[in-house]
């Protein structure tokens, strides 16, 4: 019973931090339309704050990671959240775009480096038949954060202001570092902490011939899944008006889109340890596909919100499966490091998806012809863990 305790609570922990960086992405797109009103923004200046922000995530990613394989994944937790929580709070203090575009670029660092990190100390601290199921578990609460900005975003920020809803994420945020303070670290890491190994020593053994298969795979998995979810996700609204549904509110449909989210992770939560990593990828990868392409062809409300919907259920089902099998690809004195580098290689999508459909939408190209590019992007990454990926479903972790 205490091992189900300690294994509850470092889910809630861990799970808690998750929330609240859910909830400032979720809140992004909702202060960047009331900064535009406020600071009178471009429709550059509005990309840049979203590019900054990815551009964060994909070096907390790579420093982090390196990180926690050398000073431990508990320390690198503290510092990422806490990074993470002031630059929030303090973002709230802005009064011009450079200085609100410099916190943007650390918060992402603190995003994009807890992430990979979080569900490395996860993987480690959790007993191997029931590892997967309660790292996707730990992604689920993604969707929670993504749920409480769609409630933030409609109630506070039209009363309150952009500034209240920041302080609202960064606050709640700090109790969750107080948790994190008595948290032990990974038995695993602690166990390999004798061995000093170099930070250039840890990388190349990432590309060393006993992985390189594997981070070849997770590479371009990372890739295709983060290219294709930023680009399509930040543009659902927009896609939604450029078809003619202006009626649709974006609340509403966010709402729906989160609603979504939930039966997605906790299916993969209940497959993952029935039929393993590369089934449930491969299977929620191919759904995220056929409703891209379908959604890009829909041409109905009805259409569009089921598609959207599925799409939602598939893409975040299958984000969950990517963050239960990558830490599970490395030993434990390279396990951050490698879970780190593909996380950061992945958010390099993240810039270029949102980028990608706004250079085509001005170029006029089809919504059609968009999402079959996301769709062709998602079958590459299923075929990647098809041919290159191994089954690590109830492995020990070495």
């Amino acid at each position: 019973m205490s091992k189900d305790v300690s294994r509850n609570k470092l889910l809630w922990i861990a799970g808690l931090g998750w929330l609240f960086d859910a909830m400032d992405v979720g809140m992004l797109s909702f202060i960047i339309a009331a900064l535009q009103k406020e600071w009178n923004l471009t429709a550059e200046q509005m990309g840049w704050i979203g590019s900054i922000n990815s551009i964060g995530m994909a070096v907390g990613a790579l420093v982090f990671g390196l990180l926690a394989d050398r000073i431990g994944r508990k320390q690198v937790f503290i510092i990422t959240l806490l990074l993470f929580s002031i630059g929030s709070g303090l973002s709230a203090l802005a009064t011009t775009l450079t200085v609100f575009l410099i916190l943007r670029f650390f918060i992402g660092m603190g995003l994009g480096g807890e992430l990979p990190v979080a569900s490395t100390l996860v993987s480690e601290s959790v007993a191997a038949h029931e590892r997967g199921k309660v790292v996707v578990l730990l992604e689920s609460f993604w969707a929670g954060g993504w749920l409480l900005a769609a409630l933030i975003s409609f109630f506070v920020i039209p009363a309150y202001g952009w500034q209240m809803a920041l302080i609202l994420g960064a606050v709640p945020a700090l109790y969750a570092i107080y948790l994190r303070l008595n948290l032990p670290d990974s038995k695993k890491f602690m166990a390999t902490k004798t061995e000093r190994r170099s930070v250039w020593k840890n990388i190349a053994d990432v590309w060393a011939k006993p992985y390189a298969k594997q981070t070849t795979m997770l590479w371009i998995l990372w890739f295709s899944v983060v290219f294709s979810y930023y680009g399509m996700f930040l543009w659902l609204p927009s896609v939604m008006v450029m078809k003619g549904f202006s009626l649709i509110k974006s609340f509403e449909y966010v709402l729906i889109m989160t609603l979504a989210q939930l039966p997605g992770y906790f299916s993969v939560a209940w497959l993952i340890e029935r039929i393993g990593r590369k089934a449930v990828l491969i299977i929620y990868l191919t759904g995220t596909a056929l409703s891209a392409y379908f959604f890009g062809n829909a041409d109905s409300a009805a259409a569009l919100m089921t598609f959207g919907a599925l799409l939602s259920f598939f893409n975040l089902g299958a984000w969950g499966a990517l963050y239960a099998y990558t830490p599970e690809q490395y030993p434990t004195a390279i396990r951050a490091t490698g879970a780190g580098m593909a996380a950061s290689f992945g958010r390099i999508g993240g810039i270029l998806g949102p980028l990608l459909v706004g250079y085509l939408v001005a170029q006029k190209v089809s919504i059609t012809m968009i999402f079959a590019i996301f769709c062709i992007a998602i079958f590459i990454g299923a075929l990647a863990v098809l041919f290159l990926g191994k089954e690590t479903k109830q492995q020990e972790l070495a």
